[in-house]
């Protein structure tokens, strides 16, 4: 090796940064258990006086065990203390070399899987006895940086530190630190100070992580604080970050599958005649590629991507507060995009399409399901949504079939709903039914028809659809009864997909636009006879008083007859058969249950395990963030 001719050293073979080599004199150099002086005041001086090298110091850390991490005990309590010296001191850059260092530190140890993860994490950053005196004087000072640090860059990292321990460290009773001291006040003031809707995204995130921590067994400070929030500014930024972030995770499925079906340009017309290239612009655009079915079905697997976790606080904050509920709904669409509530809807329709592919999106999906439940249980919000003031464009999926009509330009929110909650029921009919899934499904449209019927508002839309697929869910469930009746919470969607059928029978007139969509429903109900019977003995469902398959059978039952007895005809057209069922609506009485336009408000006790499921898949995707 050639010494170098001003000081005589060996030069080394690949250059190496000096950060790097402090970072091997910390951790490599020491893996001798008897070796723990601790190092001198100069060393850590220029430790964060240097650009940190990240991805160096997480694959040090990666590569180092449990065990010989706390056998390094030593050094993990060094750098740890000093770095919070540093933050308290806050320094020029060295504050935001030390959160840098920290947050990869903290996002590659915390982590691991250590016998014993509340105490051996203690042990590596700063043992027993030093452990609430240091984290406390270190979430201190994080809270001051989030609050009012020299820039938004520096707030941010603050803030990135504590998803890296919130995330690493969310089964263990580290986060208590968290909990005892209010980040909020900090974390909504620096999202009200944010200068763009894609850093509102972290301290969002950090939120939903923070209030859904062990919420079932204590009273979580953070679940109170979205209650009494009233500053509709930084509500508002909120808003708009979710919304721009269902956008993005919308575009990631887009990008797998355009699903748009093209109108005639000049482009599409050259193309069919194979000249596309003479096309304005042809050079220019860069097609997407195009995957054949099984590597799109992989990738779809893959989706929806780590960004998804800001639906956890959007869920917490739709829960707790009424104004961002209303903002949610209302809020309008900066020049150029979407309205925040279209991009949820979007998103939704496209989870809900692909939910089938892994446990991450099925959970995602119920997430946001069980958002847009708590948004039309609320009377004032389900007005807005059913009204013409609502009307947005939305984007629904169309990557699988059954398709549902195309409808382009804008419309009433609560049809953009319904479309999304029928593309669920059609697109995971499974023997593994995800029955949880379709009665949130199956529920949120029983609100919106209540709310109708009710109300007597009448909405344009396409019922023949929603009709078509309820009846379709009940030949699936008499089909696969055997392998269904033992589900968990079966009895409750078998209940909810009767009597909204029920409901719309006895109360169609009030909410369906025409004459034709109310005689279309009762031919689809003649036309299930058989089906309505079969349905009604295999589930025993004529001995539970819970539903009211009663009216479903007697109206079949009565056009039945009606049509036996009509001559010696058998084969009667589709418009013979709506004519006889115009002749009956002056014979036919409808004896529906009392209250099937009611249902139990949404407890969020009952939602415990789904929850914590969600809790759990958002702390994956935060590390995944973290790391990136």
């Amino acid at each position: 090796m050639e010494a170098s001719p001003l000081t005589q050293q060996a030069r080394p073979e690949v250059f190496q940064q000096k950060i790097v080599q402090l970072y091997q004199a910390l951790f490599k150099d020491e893996l001798d258990p008897e070796n723990d002086d601790d190092k001198p005041e100069g060393f850590w001086r220029e430790f964060f006086l240097l650009n940190p090298d990240r991805p160096t110091l997480q694959r040090i850390l990666g590569e180092l065990s449990p065990d010989e991490l706390l056998a390094l005990h030593s050094q993990t309590r060094q750098l740890f203390s000093r770095a919070v010296d540093c933050l308290k001191r806050g320094t020029g850059n060295a504050s935001l070399h030390a959160l840098e260092t920290l947050t990869t530190f903290f996002s590659a140890v915390l982590p691991k899987k250590y016998t014993n993860p509340s105490s051996d994490i203690i042990a590596v950053l700063a043992g027993l006895d030093q452990v609430d005196h240091i984290f406390t004087e270190f979430v201190a000072a994080l809270d001051a940086i989030i609050r009012n640090g020299d820039s938004l860059d520096l707030r941010q990292r603050a803030v990135e530190v504590v998803l890296a321990i919130t995330s690493g460290a969310y089964q263990t009773s580290l986060l208590t630190y968290f909990i005892h001291r209010d980040l909020f006040p900090a974390i909504m003031k620096f999202i009200q100070d944010s200068d763009t809707p894609s850093r509102v995204l972290e301290p969002f995130t950090l939120l939903g992580l923070l209030a859904n921590y062990n919420k079932f067994e204590f009273q979580n400070p953070y679940q109170l604080r979205l209650n009494d929030f009233v500053n509709e500014a930084a509500i508002q930024k909120v808003i708009k970050c979710v919304g721009m972030t269902c956008r993005h995770l919308r575009n990631q499925y887009i990008d797998i599958q355009e699903d748009l079906p093209e109108g005639w340009t000049l482009a599409n017309t050259l193309g069919m005649l194979k000249l596309g290239a003479f096309a304005p612009g042809a050079k220019a655009s860069q097609k997407k590629p195009v995957y054949d079915a099984e590597v799109a079905k992989q990738l779809f697997a893959k989706l929806p991507g780590e960004d998804a976790a800001v639906l956890l606080g959007s869920y917490d904050f739709t829960h707790a507060n009424k104004l961002f509920c209303f903002n949610l709904v209302s809020l309008p669409a900066d020049k150029g995009e979407e309205q925040p509530i279209s991009s949820l809807i979007s998103l939704t329709s496209y989870l809900l399409q692909h939910a089938f592919l892994s446990n991450r999106a099925t959970n995602y999906a119920h997430l946001s399901l069980m958002i847009f439940r708590l948004l039309i249980e609320d009377q004032v919000l389900c007005k807005r949504i059913c009204s013409e003031e609502s009307k947005v464009a939305v984007r629904l999926c169309r990557q699988r079939q059954p398709y549902l009509p195309m409808v382009r330009g804008e419309r009433i929110i609560a049809t953009s709903i319904l479309d999304t909650m029928v593309d669920g029921i059609n697109h995971n009919l499974r023997r593994r039914l995800d029955v949880s899934l379709y009665n949130l499904c199956t529920g949120i449209m029983l609100r919106i028809i209540s709310y109708l019927s009710r109300s007597r508002t009448r909405l344009q839309y396409h019922w023949s659809e929603l009709f078509r697929s309820l009846l379709a869910l009940i030949r699936f469930l008499t089909s696969y009864a055997s392998d269904l009746k033992d589900l968990s919470h079966i009895e409750t969607l078998l209940d909810l997909v009767v009597n909204l059928l029920a409901l719309s029978l006895s109360s169609g007139e009030a909410f369906l636009p025409t004459p034709a969509a109310y005689d279309d429903l009762f031919y689809k109900t003649v036309e299930s006879g058989d089906v309505l019977v079969k349905f009604q003995d295999t589930y025993g469902l004529a001995n539970r008083p819970s539903n009211s398959i009663g009216t479903l059978v007697s109206v079949s039952t009565h056009y039945k007859s009606m049509l036996e007895s009509g001559g010696s005809k058998k084969n009667l057209t589709s418009s013979e058969v709506a004519e006889v069922i115009k002749q009956g609506y002056e014979t036919l009485s409808i004896q529906a249950k009392e209250g099937l336009d009611g249902w139990e408000r949404y407890r969020e006790a009952d939602e415990r395990s789904v929850l914590k499921k969600m809790a759990r898949a958002t702390v994956g995707d935060v590390k995944v963030m973290v790391e990136a």
